[in-house]
């Protein structure tokens, strides 16, 4: 049987009880899992705990928390990805395979060309599907620490983010990584949303810092640029390699 990973909010301890919270729960559920099933716990602050499930409950669980395990799977690249907001499950989908990538934050940016307007509760309710999102992925692909995920923000607010390099995905840019020879501890990245970036949005963040940066001669979508870019991040300067 596979792995079962869990993720709680809560302080854990050897040698305590925990009692999991109602979508944690649910997950274990959803698996039928029966008492004496063991179960690997983690709060997202690094490490985790073998866990034994002693009790089940139709909304929670309680489990006995074990030996502590410091399991290191974090990238050393610290990757910041700052993306257009897009419709559908686009957004989805970069947050969940950035994720498994070993992203190290994302900040959700308003673009001239977004065309998602998040206002209010909406706001909050877009925030904690995406961090639902986060907490499954850690759980799937075995990361014990969340990659942050922060307020959505207008992209000019964010362009002074501080990184060793600084990349703008601009299809139009001759400048592939091989131009490239600086070995860097972290990166900036900027993507934009549907239909890309502006040209001034372009033009004000090789401004700030952003340098240019094609994948190749064909034009990706949004959910697929930002993926491959992190995956070659990931293999010339990661873990990847």
């Amino acid at each position: 049987m596979r792995e079962v990973r869990v993720y709680t909010c809560q302080p854990l301890s050897s040698g305590e009880d925990v009692i999991l919270d109602p979508m944690a729960s649910r997950h274990l559920t959803v698996l039928r899992l029966k008492p004496g099933s063991q179960i690997t716990l983690f709060n997202g602050n690094g490490g985790e705990y073998a866990a034994r499930l002693t009790e089940t409950g139709s909304k929670t669980h309680r489990l006995a928390v074990g030996e502590f395990d410091d399991r290191k799977t974090e990238s050393p690249l610290a990757t910041h990805m700052g993306i257009g907001i897009s419709r559908g499950d686009r957004m989805d989908m970069v947050v969940q395979k950035a994720t498994e990538l070993g992203i190290q934050k994302i900040t959700p940016l308003y673009t001239e060309r977004t065309e998602v307007k998040l206002k209010g509760d909406r706001v909050d309710k877009k925030m904690r599907h995406w961090q639902q999102i986060v907490i499954s992925a850690c759980e799937q692909c075995g990361r014990n620490t969340l990659p942050e995920l922060a307020q959505p923000q207008p992209l000019q607010d964010w362009l002074d983010s501080p990184a060793g390099l600084k990349f703008v995905l601009h299809h139009r840019s001759e400048k592939s990584l091989n131009s490239y020879t600086e070995t860097p501890d972290s990166i900036a990245l900027l993507v934009g949303p549907e239909g890309g970036l502006s040209k001034q949005e372009i033009d004000a963040a090789q401004q700030a810092g952003f340098k240019p940066l094609t994948l190749g001669p064909r034009v990706m979508r949004t959910e697929t640029a930002p993926l491959a870019a992190i995956s070659i991040f990931q293999f010339l300067w990661g873990d990847m390699g």
